[in-house]
């Protein structure tokens, strides 16, 4: 496959021998400049790579399979936003080596919530259906947790019953529940839910 161009400018020879294969990667939910997509996928061949939970096939952190973790949150992206978003497998791969809760909630903290929030602009109820915190009666359990002021009349004072439903609810995370594995079940498929256990 060894290809050789005269270079438009300089007029010089410039190749990539047989034994140099170029290949570039670039994920989809990054494509932002669609001519420029265009452009490649016309000049190079392109195979698509979807994460692969297969990849993570016998890892447990606490028996929790880690392969049906991924596949379960990538399913609930894929139809709450779409497939070109969906989560890859190489943020798990240190669980491999580390199968604790601990680098579970590190992997978490650093790549899947803020990606969550990436995708879904803040759109917290759609990151709770993602994460299962619909099924968590408890609400200690949850993720993130719905802040709601219900001290209005001391903030607006007069003012508070006008702006009664046109209040914002907070959303924050609760990060000291990634510390506990039995709030991860909640994201497994529901033949494997806590409430069947």
């Amino acid at each position: 496959e060894e290809m050789e161009v005269k270079l438009p400018y300089s007029q010089k020879y410039f190749g990539v021998p047989e034994n140099v294969y170029l290949i570039g990667t670039m994920n989809t939910a990054d494509r932002s400049i669609a001519s420029i997509d265009t452009a490649l996928r016309r000049r190079f061949v392109f195979r698509e790579m979807l994460p692969d939970p297969g990849v993570l096939a016998g890892i447990h952190v606490d028996g929790i399979s880690v392969s049906e973790l991924l596949k379960n949150l990538n399913q609930r992206i894929s139809l709450l936003y779409d497939r070109d978003h969906t989560i890859g497998h190489a943020f798990f791969m240190p669980l491999k080596k580390e199968p604790t809760v601990t680098r579970l909630k590190q992997i978490f903290i650093d790549h899947i919530i803020p990606l969550l929030q990436e995708y879904f602009y803040e759109d917290y109820d759609r990151i709770r259906l993602v994460l299962g915190d619909n099924a968590k009666k408890n609400e200690a359990e949850q993720y993130v947790i719905i802040n709601i002021r219900e001290n209005l009349a001391e903030i607006f004072g007069e003012a508070a019953e006008e702006l009664e439903g046109s209040i914002n609810v907070n959303y924050e995370f609760n990060y000291e529940v990634l510390d506990h594995i039995e709030t991860y079940r909640y994201i497994l498929p529901p033949a494997e839910d806590v409430n069947k256990k």
